[in-house]
């Protein structure tokens, strides 16, 4: 039985926008690099970071990539309030195939942020025990106001058949 329906299949090359309602802001890099347990000054010490060519702090890299900080969304059940694709296929259960990041430049407290997430992929495979699967690639591209290229993430979402070899 095929994972892929019709219904799966439309959503290839699917969009979703997120803006941010406003600047990133200079404690948003700080309390994230306290949280992540990166001490690192660029984060905290303006002086510093001018001192390393930056024209003030910034913030650990992938905090851009948490869309739930900025992407306005309800928490869901489990309170996640960030990007999802809410792929619920049933007799299914999803795995985090994998992330893989490429950073363009260092966010600044006063950029507001865009992520433009899109499905490009869907390859149905088979696990090494003959269970059926259903990879699902997307890629996150994130810029600032003024379009500049900040971030792309490349994720890959995993649904696995419960039901074993097929």
């Amino acid at each position: 039985m095929s994972l892929l329906t019709d219904e799966l299949r439309a959503l290839l090359g699917t969009r979703k926008v997120y803006t941010a309602p406003e600047p990133l802001g200079a404690a948003a890099g700080r309390y994230f690099g306290l949280a992540i347990g990166d001490d690192n000054p660029l984060y905290s010490d303006p002086e510093f970071a001018r001192a390393q060519g930056l024209a003030g702090v910034t913030a650990p890299p992938t905090l851009i990539c948490e869309t739930n900080q900025y992407a306005n969304l309800p928490m869901n059940s489990d309170g996640y309030a960030g990007h999802s694709w809410h792929l619920d296929v049933p007799g299914t259960r999803q795995v985090r195939g994998g992330n893989s990041y490429t950073f363009h430049r260092r966010v600044r407290p006063d950029d507001v942020i865009t992520a433009t997430w899109e499905i490009h992929d869907l390859t149905e495979k088979q696990t090494r025990t003959g269970a059926d699967m259903l990879v699902v690639s997307s890629r996150a591209t994130y810029t600032n106001q003024d379009g500049e290229l900040l971030a792309v993430n490349e994720e890959t979402i995993i649904l696995v058949s419960l039901d074993g070899a097929a």
